[in-house]
């Protein structure tokens, strides 16, 4: 997965950095939701994962025609 570069701060800099920052974390939790066992939150993260990729791309494809 490709990163934007963020401000000063650390926050994305672009709905597109942000959607991507959003499927990071997204991964990160729903792996710790399965270490303890817990599915059905493991579950909705990794929805909530492929949804932030799928509009980080759409943001992608979005620009290339701009």
């Amino acid at each position: 997965m490709a990163t934007e570069p963020s401000n000063n701060s650390g926050r994305p800099q672009s709905p597109r950095a942000a959607a991507l920052y959003i499927g990071r974390m997204s991964a990160e939790l729903a792996s710790l939701a399965r270490r303890h066992h817990l599915e059905p939150l493991a579950y909705i993260l990794e929805m909530a994962r492929l949804e932030a990729e799928q509009t980080a791309k759409g943001s992608a494809d979005a620009s290339e025609f701009a």
